[in-house]
């Protein structure tokens, strides 16, 4: 199992410098990647690329991509581009995205999000593996008129989604590499999750996929005082009925109640509880909620365990 951290900065700094000075401590830490989100500010693919390349070694990724305002030919150009410039450390995560973000945003109607999800990794798939494309489904179609090939991308991108739901986990078991589940915890990710996807991927002669946890968590001693920070950072997933359920399956009420906080003793254990649940990699998410010195103080025990 590798560990990794999820990167997010919010000061005045210029975000892209901010970011390759937070991945170089990171992999220096002993952390093994860095992962970036998607809202509608940096563009996290050529974030990814510009980490990558500035920090030799560290594995970068997505997590993640909406697909909803966003078309297949768009998304592998970019991920295939970053992936020449990373030299094959890149993994590309994909995210269904949330009614709230994809109709205010975009003015477009969340509707039929699966259905869009598995036209768009079919298309995506033949982008990325082939450099061409000739799809053409209710929702998506995705040509190459002209080759669509990045040199450099020839080995393909890693695909995996956000995904926590049956329907989500059935898809990207058949479609995907992999699922990023986010607020899931080791009993959602072992009764519920891992099972799912596994299945599907057998179903469709597919290896095992990777279950990449993301985890919101940080080691520290004033555990109270910042949980109670983690349950207002984490209301928002609360609306969202995907996070809700998983959190629900976790053992969970609120989304903080997931999340990994306490001394190094409590955050290692956990670590190792999502290792015995099925993961094969865990992104640690969240590792700034308690101020400087804690974030240092996570980073150099997940260094640890990662090594």
């Amino acid at each position: 199992m590798t560990v990794g951290v999820a990167l997010h900065t919010t000061g005045p700094e210029n975000q892209i410098d901010a970011t390759v000075r937070l991945a170089r401590e990171a992999a220096d830490a002993g952390l093994r990647s860095a992962w970036f989100g998607q809202t509608f500010g940096a563009d996290s693919p050529q974030l990814a690329a510009i980490v990558g390349r500035e920090v030799p070694g560290l594995q970068v990724g997505t997590s993640a991509v909406p697909v909803f305002g966003r078309h297949p030919l768009i998304v592998s150009s970019q991920a295939q581009t970053a992936q020449a410039a990373t030299h094959g450390r890149y993994h590309l995560g994909l995210a269904l995205g949330t009614r709230l973000l994809t109709e205010t945003g975009f003015g477009i109607p969340f509707e039929r999000p699966v259905a869009r999800l598995r036209e768009f990794l079919t298309a995506l798939r033949q982008l990325t593996e082939t450099g061409t494309a000739d799809f053409h489904g209710e929702l998506l179609t995705a040509t190459t008129p002209i080759p669509a090939r990045v040199p450099g991308a020839e080995a393909g991108v890693p695909l995996l989604v956000a995904a926590m739901g049956p329907q989500a986990l059935r898809v990207s078991g058949e479609l995907a590499d992999g699922v990023l589940p986010y607020l899931a915890g080791p009993r959602a990710l072992a009764e519920h999750i891992v099972p799912a996807v596994t299945a599907a991927a057998e179903a469709a002669g597919r290896p095992a996929p990777r279950i990449v946890a993301l985890v919101h968590g940080v080691v520290t001693d004033d555990v109270e005082s910042v949980r109670e920070k983690a349950t207002a950072q984490l209301a928002f997933y609360e609306q969202v009925p995907s996070y809700a359920r998983a959190v629900a399956l976790s053992g969970g009420r609120r989304a903080s109640d997931v999340a990994v906080i306490g001394d190094e003793k409590t955050v290692a254990a956990e670590v190792r509880r999502y290792r015995d649940a099925g993961a094969t990699e865990v992104v640690f998410a969240g590792t700034d909620l308690a101020g400087e010195a804690d974030r240092l103080r996570t980073w150099a025990l997940l260094g640890e365990l990662a090594n």
